[in-house]
């Protein structure tokens, strides 16, 4: 269950699935163009996602990719501020034929809460919302399958390595 604080704001509320536990605390949830975003979200959504992409997984890569500018951008904010989950939604025909999410993303000062979870329905959420309920492709660090699997996406293709970390193709119908 969420509470409505604007037509892209959402606080969690309620039970986060398939999760038997609940996130600790509410987080506010954002989603805009690139274009709206302020500079200090912009700048934390690079820093978490440095922070976790390329010092936590030790793997030095372009995060900057050229496509933030064509993504919605899905910010989940701590009561406090802190930017705690993120991600990227496109549009098809843009990172993949299909409707996509990418760079999913939680702080590790928030893991093992559920928070998880709440992402990936949000970003399932505001694909529907932005561009109509759609299939969605995303390609997944394949330690991940049987997460994403839990909402619903199967894997395509064989597997590829992306930067040194095994990677596969899902899509949700």
């Amino acid at each position: 269950m969420f509470k409505a604080g604007g037509p892209d704001r959402f606080t969690a509320l309620g039970p986060l699935g398939p999760a038997p536990y609940l996130c600790p605390m509410p987080l506010i949830w954002t989603l805009k163009p690139f274009a709206d975003l302020t500079t200090t979200e912009l700048y934390a959504q690079l820093q978490l996602r440095s922070e976790v992409f390329v010092v936590e997984q030790t793997c030095p890569f372009q995060d900057i990719d050229g496509l933030d500018q064509a993504a919605w951008h899905l910010l989940g904010h701590a009561s406090n501020g802190e930017l705690a989950a993120y991600a990227r939604l496109f549009g098809p025909g843009i990172a993949f034929p299909e409707a996509s999410i990418g760079r999913v993303v939680s702080s590790p000062r928030h893991r093992r809460t559920g928070l998880g979870r709440e992402l990936m329905r949000e970003a399932i959420a505001g694909i529907a919302r932005q561009f109509s309920p759609q299939p969605i492709q995303i390609g997944a660090q394949l330690y991940l399958q049987a997460f994403y699997e839990s909402f619903g996406f199967r894997q395509v293709g064989e597997g590829y390595l992306e930067d040194d970390i095994p990677h596969i193709h899902m899509v949700r119908l």
